[in-house]
C-alpha cells in the first residue's frame, strides 16, 4: 500500500518538478534568447536589423508585446522588406519600441489597465469577452513568457505607432 502512494505522489510530484525545473530553465534565457528559441523569426530578424539586440538582452526589466511570424505575414505586402532595409532603420526602431514598455508587467496587472506607456508611445488596452486588446484590434494570444530580464506576451498582429 505504501509503495502505491509513493507511485502515485510521484506521479504528481514528478511533472511539477520537470515543469518548474523547465520554467526556471526558460527563465534564464533573456527576451532575445527566448524569442530566438521560441522561434519568432521575423522579429528576432527585425531586432537585429534595428540594432536593438544589445538593449533587450540587456538588465531591463522589459514587457514585450511580440508579435508571431503570422502576424508580421499581416502586413501589407512589402512592408516587412521595406522595413528591414538600412534606410528605413529608424522606422524600424519606432515600430519595435512601440512593442516595449519598460519593467516587468504581467498578465494579471496587464487587464487591470486602461492602456500602457511603451517605450514609442501610448498603447491602449481593454479587455474584450475575456481576451486582452491592444488599440482595440490585436489580439494578446499568450501571456506571461518568462525570461531572465522581463515578460513576453505574444500578440496576433504588429503594433504600428499613429501617426505623426
Amino acid at each position: 500500500m505504501k509503495k502505491i502512494i509513493l507511485a502515485a505522489l510521484a506521479l504528481f510530484v514528478l511533472p511539477a518538478t520537470v515543469q518548474a525545473d523547465h520554467h526556471n530553465e526558460a527563465a534564464k534565457k533573456n527576451i532575445v534568447e527566448t524569442a530566438v528559441a521560441a522561434k519568432f523569426n521575423t522579429l528576432v530578424a527585425a531586432v537585429k536589423a534595428g540594432g536593438l539586440v544589445e538593449t533587450l538582452s540587456g538588465e531591463g526589466p522589459f514587457t514585450v508585446f511580440a508579435p508571431t511570424d503570422e502576424a508580421f505575414e499581416k502586413l501589407p505586402e512589402g512592408t516587412l522588406q521595406s522595413l528591414l532595409k538600412p534606410e528605413n532603420k529608424d522606422q524600424l526602431v519606432a515600430i519595435l519600441k512601440y512593442h516595449v514598455v519598460a519593467g516587468k508587467v504581467p498578465a494579471k496587472t496587464v487587464v487591470t489597465l486602461d492602456s500602457a506607456k511603451t517605450l514609442g508611445g501610448e498603447v491602449s488596452i481593454e479587455v474584450q469577452d475575456g481576451t486582452v486588446m491592444l488599440n482595440d484590434k490585436v489580439k494578446v494570444v499568450k501571456t506571461d513568457v518568462m525570461a531572465s530580464n522581463g515578460i513576453i506576451h505574444v500578440i496576433d498582429s504588429v503594433l504600428l505607432p499613429p501617426s505623426k
